[in-house]
């Protein structure tokens, strides 16, 4: 009987199996090292989208430009800004808050800065005027108790014509009352350029604390 068309039981070689499979075994490898791989690939991603959320909606990190703000802050002071404050919370008389800079800022105090950090000094629909180095909101003195410089100049309006402070607006400041830019200048932030609260100073080391 002719034993054409009959399968030969006779085990293949090893060597002749090696080509076919090696794609296997590659195969099996990857899918091991993918195996062990995995859960580091997954958690350095979640980490990353994490770091990228929290940035954009929850916490930011600024440095110090300038030293309109001392004795608070000083130049090359990194600070942590709450932006949830700003879009959910109140902003309160003595904040400091950061916020993005109107195009007056260039125009009015020569500084090309993106965002700026200031103190609040008067809220929307508040009457602000000064005195000497005393600040009145709604005919009141301001009780600063915050570190600031002296003297207060320029001065805020006057007794017969205080500044109004507009709806949805606000008045700030630098606690470097007589070098500092400000409201004084360039007029009002808007509450929709606020970028959020001032937390902590985290940089350098020596300088961490609230502010």
């Amino acid at each position: 009987m002719s034993d054409e068309g009959v399968l030969d039981p006779t085990p293949a070689p090893l060597e002749v199996l090696e080509p076919l499979l090696a794609p296997i075994r590659r195969d099996t490898d990857a899918a091991r090292t993918w195996r062990r791989a995995r859960p580091w690939v997954l958690l350095v991603a979640s980490v990353a989208v994490v770091s990228v959320l929290v940035r954009a909606f929850v916490v930011q990190t600024f440095y110090i430009p300038s030293g309109s703000m001392e004795p608070t802050l000083w130049p090359g002071q990194a600070i942590v800004v709450d932006k949830l404050a700003a879009e959910f919370g109140t902003i309160h008389t003595g904040d400091v808050i950061v916020f993005h800079a109107s195009p007056a800022v260039a125009q009015d105090c020569a500084e090309a800065t993106a965002d700026l950090v200031k103190r609040v000094i008067g809220l929307p629909g508040q009457t602000i005027y000064s005195e000497g180095n005393t600040i009145y909101v709604d005919y009141r003195p301001l009780a600063q108790p915050w570190p600031h410089e002296e003297p207060l100049e320029p001065a805020i309006g006057a007794p017969q014509s205080p500044v109004v402070v507009p709806p949805g607006q606000y008045f700030v400041m630098g606690d470097n009352q007589p070098t500092s830019c400000d409201s004084r200048y360039w007029g009002f932030v808007p509450r929709s350029a606020i970028i959020g609260k001032v937390l902590w100073r985290v940089w350098p080391l020596s300088a961490i604390g609230n502010v």
